[in-house]
């Protein structure tokens, strides 16, 4: 195992990484978003008005991308595991 196989490893798992969280960290960013503009528009400053929507956010976000997060993940760990006895010499 040389020193390029070792960055093209961790390039694509920074990329897996960032192509999984993307979907939760969009979208509760907008939400984020959306409620802030809220609260600066009516003056209402509650902790808890910024808090609820973005965890409901990310409960369904979860729901609908989950399996497509997981199958991602335990495809990406499959190829791992199995080019463990290739990288072995």
């Amino acid at each position: 195992m040389n020193s390029q196989m070792v960055l093209t490893t961790g390039q694509e798992a920074m990329w897996l990484l960032l192509m999984v969280s993307a979907p939760i960290l969009v979208t509760v960013l907008v939400v984020g978003l959306v409620v802030s503009i809220f609260q600066a528009i009516t003056q209402i400053h509650e902790a808890t008005l910024s808090f609820v929507p973005k965890l409901i956010a990310a409960v369904l976000v979860f729901a609908i991308a989950g399996p497509w997060m997981l199958s991602t993940l335990v495809d990406y760990i499959r190829r791992t595991i199995e080019s463990i006895p290739t990288l072995v010499l």
